[in-house]
Formats: C-alpha cells, structure tokens, sequence
C-alpha cells in the first residue's frame, strides 16, 4: 500500500498530514499528487464526492510555491461553505510553512477582504461572483499565478458561472498550469478543457469503496401531505439519528425546520437567503450535534463536510442522477456506513427509475413504519437507556428520593407514574396520522395526484372528445377544464379528475349502467388500463370482441378470420355496430362524413375486419 513519504512531499507537509492521521492517500491523491508535483502538464480530474480531492492539490500547492505578497494561485468553488472548507483544509495542511490562504465570498465585506489582499495572499479561494467583482473594482490582480484551479466545476456549470468564469480566465497569466476538478464530467466541461486548458492530462478515479456499497438507498412512495408524519416515523425510529435533510426551494427548507422544531425535534436550516454569520452559526451547531437535523438546499449544503452523518434523506427527489450522487454522498463517508432515504410521490416514480438506471443502484423501496411498531421502539430505546444508566452506575444521587417514594408505594405503579408524567406524549399513537401506502394500482388510479376514472363511451358510440366533455358536464355539473388527459378509444375512454371531482363524476352516473350491472364511470384499474396498451392483452381484448387483431405483413404470422358475427361495414354504413343490450344510456347516431374504410369487392373470399388506426406502426 502507497504511503504519502512515497509520494516525495517534504518533512513539513509530512507532519502536518501525521497530525491529522492522513497515513496513507485515496486514490484520487495517489495519481494526481505525483503529477503536479512534476508541475509539466495540466490536469483534468474526476472522482465522487468526498474522495479527497482538496488535498490531492492542495498539497501539491503547498510544496510549490513559497511565501510571497502576490496571489500565486486561484481557486474557484461555486458555494462560500466549499471555499472555506478549502482554505482551511489546505491551511490544516501547510503546518509552519508560512503560505496566507484566504477564502472571499460574497456577503462578506470588501473592506475586509481588500485590506487582506492588500497585505498579501498566496493561495486565495473563492466564489466567481466575488471574484469578478474584485477584478471590476481593480483591488485584485491575477496576471502573475501560476495555478489556476477549478473545484467542483460541475456544479459551477449548473449554477450558471461559465461567463464568470470565462472572464476571469482571460485575466490571468497565459503561462499558469491549470487544474480542473469534478465529480462528474460533462460535454460541457470536455468543452471548457478543449478550448481554455489546451494539452492535459485526465485522470478518472472510481472509489474501491462506491456510495453504494457504504449506504443503503430506500425510497418511500407516498402522497406529498404524507412527508411530513413518515419523515417523524422514520427519525423516532432511528437510534441516533444524524442526518441533512433536502428541499429544492429555501421557502421548503424555513417551512420544514419550522414544522420539526414545533414538535421538538432539535433543527436547523441552511440556504442561501442567510447571513454569512447564521450559515456559518448554524453548521458549526450541525458539526457540534448541538442539533441532530440540518434541512438545506443542494446549493447551500455543497461542499459540506461533517463526519458521522448517519442519514441522508431526499425530502424532495433530486432533480437529476448527478445530483442524487453529490445528496447522498454526504453518508457512509471514510469507511463507515450510511443511510439514504428518497421521498417520492406517484408522479415522480418514472425519475425514481431513471435515477436507478442512470446510477447503476439498486434502491429499493422501503416499507412505511406501522404506528405501533414507532410506538414499540421508542420504548425499546427508553429502556436501553435506563439500561445504559444502571450500567454506568451514574444514578446513585437519586437512591434517596427513590426510597422516599416507595416507602409506602408499590415500586411498579411509581415508575408507571414517573413514566406517564415524562413520557406519555412520547408514546401517545393519536400524535401520530395515517399514511395511504402508495402500490402500483393507487399510484395509476391517482396519477399526478388525480383519479384516474374509466368511461365505458367510446368512438363506436359516436362521441367525440368534445361531445363526451359536453356530457360529462352536463350530467355532473364538472367543467370541461377540471377534466385532464382523456384519451379516447373505440369502446371506452380514460379521463384524469381530482379526488373531490371524481366523487361527483361517479355519484352523477351511477344510475346509468350497462347490462344493468356497472355504471358507465368507474374509478380506473391498472389492469384496464393496460388492455389497450399492451399488444398481448390488446390481443385478447379483441378477441373478446368477436375477431383476432388485423394481419399485418411486418408482424408475421397468419391471417385469422374472425369468429363471427356482423357483416362488413360498407361504405356510410351508420347500423354496422347496435345498440349494446340492456343499456340504459342512449346511442349517439354516427355523422354522416364518418367512414371506416373503403367496401369490399372480393366476393366468395374470406372477409377480415378493417384495418384500425391504432395498430398501424
């Protein structure tokens, strides 16, 4: 195995990586360390998240230069969290060297920051906004670097720097040896390399240890107003709970911590509408376990490092499978093991597939917490308390007043009522609300969060979609614009209402049966739904219906006559199709323009169904 004394770093940088217990370097450390030192090509290098990439050149910066009262070298991050967190890591690293390294960001004061560039900084770290705003103000000069370094440039991409940074490329020195690192890489960063950095070399690093194999990914199907009480199962059940928590927006991030703190869970959040100061408050109460939930943004929580983070949970589903990577890898870090856990409403189950295909993961899909099973491990975990406590010996100041209270008690009913008194909130099951399991048939019958309902009206019975809206409307009082996705088919059709709509829709025409048995609208089963798509059922509803499916010369095969029954339609024919018996809604007469193929003039020969438009490819 490689130690860093291998990697020819100094004695100085040696004890200072002693100290932190940096023995021996990742993978990521391990190729590019050696190269830069070499300092003769540019370099391109991608690793996953939380692989040691600062280090794999900040060392190198650290044996390079020397100090001066110049910037030497420029390093980019998209968040000011990642850039402090650069600064001080490299700072941790240098030990007595000497080399001043500063981290500016925006909301921080310029005074501040052009007094310190003034007295002289060789490393400096910072957000491209603030850094342009230093070149417009001309309190920063960056033609003499010799490094240019780019952290986390995908993400730099996705908040939309590349003209910042572009411009800031452009300004600085021509001969400076550039640095490009991410955890992904893009088109569009393969484009920035092949027009800025001319000659590099890539180095693609794959962690012997993958996210995957460090945490286990669950994902959760449930309605968007059940996140809320299965995110409070989850963390009642979990020992030791330690996690962040994603939203998308910061208004999700102040709502959520909001709701947590009001049932007395111990919250903060982070995003980017804070105070420098509160972010930085707020993430040094995370790190301390002051507070055991930290809810945040993808923006505000990049290039947070805090160890022991035993869960991640997608509050909201990432927006794309690169973003997942960068969420989860905050857990299961250095060996140990996490736990990622992804909301999920019906709607969004095709990204869960994407993510799971695009990833290469298997994340399955967990079982949602009974009531009573919450209830029962939250007294497993008081009593491994207790427990814990009479192990440690650490009750004996309280021996006295115990013995007052079972003088003349039974010691049972005093622990019943010490219990009631601390703990009858804690293990109350009214403060828990039920949570509708979403399984493939709800997830179709509630699409988008609406019901799916069945309509057994179709073209065969003339109506198009306006004239079957128009009737909807008319028996249910529903408008036509609270109706969505119709689609229409010869014998039946599908439509999309709320909850509340589906009621009046339903109730309206129970009375209007078929065959006297089902009502002609019914609330939609997946199995219905998957007749007309699927070409085996498909196969089967046809033959259902009197005939096998038109011969095509692509498909192969033989041609089957039908069975039976009604004679060909010719040419206007409007009696082709009756009246289905025992209905009671009535038959809308077909228009006179409507025609269903051209009449047949092969006498004496086998005659098959006209050809439909819905089996042509």
């Amino acid at each position: 195995m490689t130690t860093f004394q291998e990697l020819w770093i100094g004695e100085k940088t040696l004890a200072a990586l002693t100290k932190k217990w940096f023995i021996t370097p990742s993978p990521i450390q391990e190729k590019v360390i050696p190269l830069l030192l070499q300092g003769e090509k540019n370099v391109i290098g991608q690793a996953a998240t939380g692989t040691g990439k600062t280090a794999a050149f900040g060392i190198p910066l650290i044996e390079k230069l020397t100090p001066g009262g110049k910037v030497q070298a420029l390093i980019l991050a998209p968040t000011r969290e990642l850039a402090t967190q650069i600064a001080e890591e490299i700072d941790s690293l240098q030990g007595n060297k000497g080399l001043k390294v500063m981290a500016i960001y925006g909301k921080q004061s310029y005074e501040i920051q052009h007094r310190a560039l003034k007295r002289g900084i060789d490393i400096l770290v910072g957000t491209p906004g603030r850094i342009m705003d230093h070149l417009n103000r001309k309190t920063l000069d960056l033609t003499n670097i010799a490094y240019f370094i780019l952290d986390e440039a995908d993400e730099m991409l996705d908040m939309g720097f590349i003209d910042d940074i572009e411009t800031i490329f452009k300004g600085t020195n021509p001969e400076k040896k550039v640095l490009l690192f991410s955890a992904t890489m893009s088109k569009d960063i393969l484009k920035i390399a092949k027009k800025y950095i001319g000659n590099y070399e890539l180095i693609e690093v794959e962690s012997t240890t993958t996210t995957g194999e460090n945490t286990d990914q669950t994902y959760f199907e449930v309605q968007e107003r059940d996140k809320f009480e299965l995110l409070r199962r989850i963390i009642d059940t979990e020992p030791g709970f330690y996690g962040i928590i994603f939203c998308h927006t910061k208004a999700d991030v102040d709502g959520l911590v909001s709701k947590l703190n009001d049932e007395w869970y111990t919250a903060e959040g982070l995003h980017g509408d804070l105070a420098q100061k509160q972010r930085e408050h707020f993430l040094q109460r995370f790190k301390d376990k002051k507070v055991n939930i930290l809810v945040a943004t993808d923006i505000a929580a990049r290039g947070i490092d805090v160890n022991d983070v035993t869960h991640v949970i997608n509050y909201a589903i990432p927006q794309n499978a690169e973003r997942y990577t960068h969420r989860i890898g905050r857990t299961g870090r250095a060996g140990k093991t996490g736990t990622a856990i992804t909301f999920i409403t019906p709607r969004e189950y095709s990204k869960m597939s994407y993510l799971k295909k695009v990833n290469k993961v298997d994340i399955k899909k967990g079982v949602i917490p009974d009531i009573k099973w919450v209830i029962e491990k939250k007294k497993d975990r008081l009593q491994e308390s207790i427990q814990g406590v009479l192990e440690k010996d650490s009750h004996k100041n309280y021996i006295e007043i115990a013995d007052r209270l079972v003088e003349n008690k039974n010691p049972r009913d005093i622990v019943a009522a010490l219990l009631k008194m601390h703990y009858e909130s804690d293990f109350d099951q009214t403060k828990y609300h039920n949570i509708t399991e979403q399984t493939r048939e709800t997830r179709f019958a509630n699409k988008g969060g609406q019901t799916r309902l069945f309509v057994a009206l179709g073209r065969r019975e003339g109506y198009t979609a306006r004239s079957l809206l128009e009737l909807i409307t008319k028996e249910s009082g529903v408008q036509g614009r609270d109706i969505d996705d119709l689609k229409m088919m010869d014998d039946f059709s599908f439509i999309s209402v709320s909850s509340n709509n589906a009621e009046i829709i339903t109730s309206a025409f129970a009375n209007k049966t078929i065959n006297g048995k089902k009502s002609i609208i019914n609330r939609a089963k997946e199995s219905e739904w998957t007749k007309w798509r699927s070409p085996a059922k498909r196969d089967e509803w046809w033959w259902d219906r009197g005939w096998r499916r038109p011969y095509t010369p692509s498909r192969g095969g033989e041609r089957w006559p039908r069975r039976e029954f009604t004679p060909r339609r010719e040419f206007g024919d409007k009696t082709a199709y009756p009246k289905r018996e025992g209905s009671s809604f009535p038959k809308k007469e077909f228009g006179t323009k409507r025609s269903f193929g051209k009449p047949s003039t092969n006498e004496g020969k086998k005659d098959y169904p006209p050809r439909s438009k819905s089996f042509k490819k």
